[in-house]
């Protein structure tokens, strides 16, 4: 494996810096597009293999450095930093801290356990209801991961399940992909959100996605897809025999979490009026991120978070690696690389956009075929995709709202944990007593399927919008 990585870091470097120094692309290309280009690659190899044990930050650091000194302006440099994408990132990050320490979420999740029907359907739709209410809680999959997993792992002991049973995996397989699917469907429910809108918001021929337009293209085949799985899962993972386990089993675990705190009672309310307000901003026109701005001011004004916490509460390292990919569309606007791409890769596609079917099919699967190389949670793909969307939706009629839904399926494939941030997370922890690494690549498979059959019901849907014309 490590030569296996020395020489993926190798190729990539070597890619970057013939590039940079050779020039190829002249004339359309300039000298300062080409030096951009080459670190953009540097550095996304240095995100993907982290030789060293560098950081996201350090590889970033390395990144603007050379930016700023082969005169790209600072404004395009750290343009990531200051769009509202980012302030409305860092709030949202601490309303899954603020779940996590006032132990809401571990409560949430164990009371669900409390009252479903002691069955395998029944458990399997209650951690389906857990996933979708700390979606609506918090955009931070990882905090959903940290919180279920455990509660999965116990649930299961409790119920008896021995150690590489297919019931066993079944339940923690659903639990953790239920912390990470439904929540795609709104713009706040997965971090792909903001970072996606952020992209969105770097390029002036697309400007920022709202809750509702991420909503209205996304919502329906989410569901979908989230169905599929749950039902896909539960076919592939049954169990031959029934649960036999005493209906009180799941009470005494909740008792012994004791009474609701003053703290989580603060949080619940915060942040179930901010997702209140981000449905409904059409009506009162409050912009998403001021919300989260107050509502992370109210958390910290009741004491939940505390001054200590701002420092380590959430990671900042993700903060920095994912502001710094926000500005590659600003950096590749002002150096020439979004015509450059735009130029290159708007005529390859054009084969596929003769049918709304072929274009969605193909895009899909390139996507999910990707997915094997770009593991740097795909954030380098949507800077690319991004960059290239207005000239497509110009030339082939396609919305760019179409991409959304794409990107931030593909984001979360798990045909093998290493491409998969939320899997390795989700593994960490159950450590040698969780699934099969084979389950996860067929659990992987039946949600790549799903999504290829929500499609039949996507594309139709999204016709009808006008979203293709």
């Amino acid at each position: 494996m490590k030569r296996l990585k020395a020489g993926g870091l190798g190729l990539i470097l070597s890619i970057g810096l013939i590039i940079g120094l050779s020039r190829p692309f002249q004339p359309m290309l300039g000298a300062t597009g080409h030096y951009s280009l080459m670190m953009l690659i540097i550095t996304v190899g240095l995100w993907i293999f982290k030789p060293f044990g560098l950081s996201f930050g350090a590889a970033s650091g390395l990144l603007m450095a050379a930016l700023l000194a082969v005169g790209v302006p600072a404004e395009a440099v750290f343009s990531g930093f200051s769009g509202s994408a980012i302030w409305t990132l860092i709030p949202a990050l601490f309303f899954g801290f603020a779940l996590a320490k006032t132990g809401l979420g571990r409560r949430i999740a164990a009371f669900g356990m409390k009252i479903v029907p002691l069955t395998y359907p029944g458990l399997v739709m209650m951690w389906a209801l857990i996933g979708i209410v700390l979606s609506l809680l918090t955009p931070s999959i990882t905090v959903r991961v940290v919180i279920v997993t455990p509660i999965a792992l116990q649930s299961v002991e409790l119920l008896g399940l021995a150690k590489g049973s297919r019931g066993r995996s079944l339940i923690l397989l659903i639990a953790w992909a239920m912390a990470m699917i439904p929540g795609i469907g709104w713009q706040t429910g997965s971090l792909a959100g903001p970072v996606i809108s952020g992209f969105y918001a770097a390029n002036p021929a697309l400007g920022m996605i709202d809750f509702s337009s991420w909503a209205r293209v996304s919502l329906l085949p989410v569901a979908i897809v989230t169905l599929l799985t749950l039902l896909g899962g539960y076919l592939l993972l049954r169990p031959d025999s029934p649960l036999r386990v005493p209906r009180d089993v799941f009470e005494q675990a909740y008792q012994k979490i004791g009474p609701l705190s003053r703290h989580e009672l603060i949080t619940a309310i915060v942040l179930t009026f901010s997702f209140l307000m981000f449905t409904t901003s059409g009506l009162h026109g409050l912009p998403d991120v001021a919300t989260v701005l107050f509502a992370w001011f109210v958390l910290n004004l009741t004491g939940i978070i505390e001054p200590k916490d701002i420092s380590s509460g959430i990671s900042w390292d993700l903060v920095v690696f994912i502001g710094t990919a926000m500005g590659f569309g600003s950096v590749m606007n002002r150096t020439g690389i979004s015509d450059w791409l735009a130029d290159h890769l708007v005529g390859l596609i054009a084969p596929i956009t003769t049918s709304p079917w072929i274009f969605v099919y193909v895009v899909l699967i390139v996507f999910f075929l990707w997915r094997f190389v770009d593991i740097a949670t795909f954030i380098p793909t949507f800077a690319i995709i991004t960059a290239i969307v207005p000239e497509v939706s110009r030339q082939y009629g396609i919305d760019p709202l179409v991409w959304v839904p794409l990107m931030a399926l593909a984001q979360n494939a798990f045909f093998l944990s290493y491409t998969n941030m939320f899997a390795l997370v989700a593994e960490a922890s159950l450590g040698d007593k969780g699934w099969r690494s084979s389950e996860l690549s067929l659990f992987g498979i039946i949600y790549f399927l799903a999504i290829l059959l929500a499609m039949t019901i996507a594309i139709p849907y999204w016709q009808s919008l006008g979203l293709f014309s």
